[in-house]
């Protein structure tokens, strides 16, 4: 069986016949995140007219939330600027006036550890005792060493031997592990308590990719992310602001909310789908809300095309609206591209581009805030850390979901308190996320509260006034934070994920791919033979193009990933009708 890869040549005869026919190319933005709204704002601002952003939630940002909760701004989503030394997000934050509030315990120069801040972190243990700030201090050292470490087998291309099983977690866990207990100066009480504090690290490293375990991600490939320069920041008016100076030069006719899609057809053979491609409205399995979204008058399928023109995509929505175009930014989620990739491309996606959906990793990392009358933390503590010493000989940071809580690795404090108040941001990832998302706040607030009881080994802690938190796992919309390179996979998979469809003959031959299947191949059931009218000649060339923070290969899982990403997609294009406006009519 043949896989679903197109061929021909990206020659621009049906490009150059449709520029002259309509004048200008119709491009269709799929989210309205970061990436979408960069590509959207990029390609209006380069001269494109008929550019269609459509989002799928009530709302823009995508996974940036900010929610205003009395005189606060809180972060459900993305909450730092990462770098600030060519960094698109805060040469725009700071020209915008954004970080003139932002404190010194807001702004971070070195590595941070979700929240950095002026302070003390409190590590306690499960006996409600404070490990002594030598012992942290000395085993943070030992830590950060072995952390570096893993940066250079990228790096410096160093092998990777078969005992790590190529895992970040795997590797640092036994390395740091044969350290301590080689120490001939600890006790055997300290070496304990040592030994204990890995699998909390090991938990915030986890949390800090958004992976379930630390121990799925890549050693190979977890040093080719890339750090931009300069100090972090956080917003005090809210990340949210940032999206919002993007939406600004958007005219908000070209955003439609509330609109999902529910299927991409590209290289079509004609002006409609034939066939059985498009399902009449009312059929098949519905994952979302379709009552609502589509443009008044419209008829279910009534597309936005004259019965003369040929488009080479046209994008289903569902509340059954289609909508033809000549070209498909793509910037949804990797975890929503992981649960319908089969059902939202026709034809299917190529082999390669499934098989790296499936290698790359994308994980849930929530926060929950706990907001208290008074604090019972001192003014000196910026963290509350949670070590359980049962855990010394651990060798797993995955827990049945009775014990969900098991994975929260602490608190943070939110300074300063005359800004958020007296509020705790505590942090949970992975499987064990999903299972607090399934939770009522109540629930969430009372296991909070015994844990804070238990590790402070103060029984007097109030229950909070207050809890919000977040949900990203469970959202249809995500199905995660943000991505990760899964053992397994590499930066080149982030490639192959960004690369745009159809291939070219050179694209096909540069990344190996081919027409035949390998006998037993995990995606063969999945792309049936793809058939080509020989009448149609070539095909158009960048029909769906892929954006969004998993297809950025140094810039993974970061707001300026997303947003570079969005203004590279559309770069393709304006290089590309740059060309032929320069060739005349």
């Amino acid at each position: 069986m043949q896989s679903c890869e197109p061929s021909g040549d990206s020659a621009d005869d049906p490009l150059s016949r449709g520029l002259r026919r309509r004048g200008q190319p119709r491009v269709v933005v799929i989210g309205a995140g970061l990436a979408g709204l960069a590509a959207a704002r990029a390609l209006l601002e380069q001269g494109f007219t008929d550019v269609t952003v459509l989002e799928a939630s009530r709302h823009i940002g995508g996974r940036v939330q900010s929610v205003r909760l009395g005189h606060a701004t809180f972060e459900l989503g993305a909450t730092w600027i990462h770098g600030s030394h060519g960094n698109p997000i805060y040469h725009l934050a700071e020209a915008n006036g954004l970080l003139e509030e932002t404190t010194d315990g807001e702004r971070s120069v070195g590595r941070i550890s979700l929240y950095s801040k002026n302070g003390v972190a409190c590590y306690l243990t499960n006996r409600g005792r404070r490990i002594p700030k030598d012992v942290v201090e000395e085993f943070s050292d030992l830590y950060n060493e072995v952390y570096n470490l893993t940066q250079e087998f990228f790096r410096h291309g160093k092998p990777v031997n078969a005992e790590s099983q190529n895992s970040v977690g795997v590797f640092t866990r036994e390395k740091v592990r044969n350290r301590i207990r080689d120490d001939p100066d600890d006790t055997e009480a300290t070496k304990r308590l040592k030994l204990a504090m890995i699998q909390q690290y090991l938990k915030v490293e986890s949390c800090e990719s958004s992976s379930h375990s630390i121990d799925e991600v890549s050693l190979s490939a977890f040093g080719e992310w890339t750090e931009i320069p300069g100090a972090h920041h956080i917003i005090p008016s809210g990340f949210m602001r940032v999206v919002e100076l993007l939406a600004e030069g958007i005219p908000p006719h070209v955003i439609q909310l509330g609109k999902p899609v529910r299927c991409i057809h590209w290289d079509q053979a004609s002006a409609r789908p034939r066939g059985p491609e498009i399902q009449p409205c009312g059929e098949g399995d519905h994952n979302h809300d379709t009552g609502e979204g589509g443009q008044s008058g419209e008829s279910p399928q009534q597309g936005r095309w004259d019965e003369d023109e040929q488009w080479p995509v046209v994008v289903e929505c569902e509340d059954c609206e289609v909508i033809p175009a000549d070209h498909v930014i793509v910037t949804v989620s990797l975890g929503v591209l992981k649960r319908q990739y089969t059902s939202f491309f026709r034809p299917c996606l190529p082999t390669e581009k499934v098989a790296a959906i499936h290698r790359l990793g994308i994980g849930t990392t929530d926060k929950i805030f706990l907001e208290f009358e008074e604090p019972f933390w001192g003014p000196e503590c910026n963290s509350l850390q949670f070590v359980w010493e049962d855990e010394a000989e651990s060798c797993t940071l995955t827990y049945p979901p009775e014990l969900w809580y098991r994975k929260i690795c602490g608190f943070d404090v939110l300074y300063p308190p005359e800004r958020y108040g007296h509020v705790l941001s505590g942090w949970i990832c992975g499987e064990e996320a999903l299972v607090m998302e399934k939770c009522d706040d109540e629930a969430v607030a009372e296991i909070c509260t015994e844990m804070l009881r238990q590790f402070t080994g103060n029984p007097n802690i109030p229950k909070p006034r207050r809890i919000l938190r977040s949900s990203w796992g469970s959202n249809p919309y995500f199905r995660g934070s943000y991505s990760y390179t899964q053992v397994g996979s590499s930066g080149a998979d982030v490639e192959k994920l960004a690369k745009p469809l159809p291939y070219t003959e050179s694209s096909k031959t540069a990344h190996g791919s081919s027409t035949k299947q390998q006998p037993g191949h995990l995606f063969s059931s999945k792309c049936p033979e793809q058939s080509l009218d020989p009448s149609r000649g070539s095909m158009k060339p960048m029909q769906v193009l892929f954006s969004g923070e998993a297809t950025h290969r140094k810039f993974y899982s970061t707001t300026h990933g997303a947003l570079l990403s969005g203004q590279r997609e559309a770069a393709r294009l304006i290089e590309m009708y740059r060309d032929l406006f320069q060739q005349g009519p």
